[in-house]
């Protein structure tokens, strides 16, 4: 078990970023809120969760403990695997999941792409006892920290739609309806994405 990696961020892309660790480059998997904080030649420290299968290992990678124990326990729901599991951290950060939860909010949980209404109430039915209540201090919620610098958050709102279903054209059209309440020095880029999500409903 990987439980996680400390190295200098040598690749940033939509849906990874690659941490070189004593000389060798580990993909991880991560959120775009998560690849929002990471830097090019800096150092990064990241929780991870290993996921083996019988064909792949994929190391996937989170902005705090909290974030990786939602992650996990979301799988522990019928039918939600890893990539599903990451999605809905996409979407929702892992306290906004929990209110979702608690109040057995299905309209908000089946905004994520690949939950429909059955799903989003199978996962309140089998997991409202077990994510807890809301924290005090939610990192990619509507109070977390900015990104930085601006450059590339076009990128990132768009590849993670993409990695959610949505095709290049609706990503595009998406994006471009956020990018005016964009701040271009402090992007926060996981407010962002959830917002192209909410133009994308309002166009679907």
């Amino acid at each position: 078990m990987i439980a996680s990696l400390r190295g200098l961020v040598t690749a940033v892309g939509p849906e990874q970023a690659v941490v070189e660790v004593g000389g060798v480059g580990v993909a991880v998997q991560c959120s775009p809120a998560t690849l929002a904080l990471l830097r090019l030649g800096e150092p990064a420290s990241l929780p991870t969760s290993l996921v083996v299968r019988e064909e792949s290992l994929t190391l996937y990678g989170f902005a705090d403990e909290d974030e990786r124990s939602v992650f996990e326990l979301l799988q522990t729901a019928s039918g939600v695997g890893p990539r599903l599991a990451l999605a809905m951290l996409a979407v929702h950060g892992p306290d906004d999941l929990r209110r979702a939860v608690a109040a057995e909010d299905i309209a908000e949980l089946s905004r994520v792409p690949g939950i429909g209404r059955k799903g989003a109430q199978r996962i309140v039915l089998e997991l409202r006892d077990r994510l807890g209540a809301p924290t005090a201090r939610s990192p990619l919620g509507a109070g977390s920290p900015h990104a930085g610098a601006a450059a590339g958050w076009r990128q990132q709102v768009h590849g993670a739609l993409v990695g959610l279903g949505w095709s290049a054209r609706e990503a595009d059209s998406a994006v471009d309806a956020v990018a005016a309440t964009a701040d271009e020095q402090q992007p926060d880029v996981a407010a962002l994405l959830r917002a192209a999500l909410r133009a994308l409903d309002r166009t679907g």
